[in-house]
């Protein structure tokens, strides 16, 4: 699945399921602090996407979206934890890029991948909307919180962290 597909398949997705929400064009960029005030939204505002890599074990691997406010780091050890998993890290880019349809900077809040388990820190919900690139690197979106919550269903974790 390529970029424009993941990106059809959210649009569809989301207005299937009535859901609302804007779409923001702007440069190339993936990067959420410098995108955010591209499209006008708090870092705080942003959904930032990150595949993390799970190991159970020896024998089993299991990747995680992990979903944060923009302006926080994930906290690895609590998704190991989750999972009483023995070691986390950041997912390859290659997998990453395959789990999630998108590239690296355009990473959904959504899974529409069985194998990636999506988890939501409560705090980027406190907004009304979230804000994230929409599977390309020139096209945001502004979600309703509500909306985000009702179609999406996450399992809400406190798994960032703040410096």
């Amino acid at each position: 699945m390529n970029s424009n597909d993941t990106y059809i398949q959210l649009i569809e997705f989301l207005d299937q399921h009535k859901a609302e929400y804007r779409l923001i064009d702007h440069p190339s960029e993936g990067r959420t602090e410098i995108v955010s005030p591209m499209r006008g939204n708090k870092v705080s505002q942003a959904a930032k996407c990150i595949v993390v890599m799970v190991k159970i074990g020896k024998k089993v691997t299991k990747y995680v979206l992990g979903v944060i406010p923009g302006d926080a780091k994930i906290d690895l050890n609590t998704v190991k934890d989750l999972f009483q998993g023995t070691y986390a890290s950041f997912a390859n880019p290659e997998i990453a890029e395959r789990l999630a349809g998108s590239v690296v900077g355009t990473v959904l809040p959504f899974s529409f991948n069985p194998d990636l388990e999506l988890i939501v820190d409560p705090a980027l919900l406190k907004n009304e909307e979230i804000f994230f690139n929409a599977a390309r690197l020139d096209r945001s979106m502004a979600l309703k919180v509500n909306d985000y919550i009702r179609v999406v269903k996450p399992r809400l974790e406190h798994i960032a962290k703040y410096s």
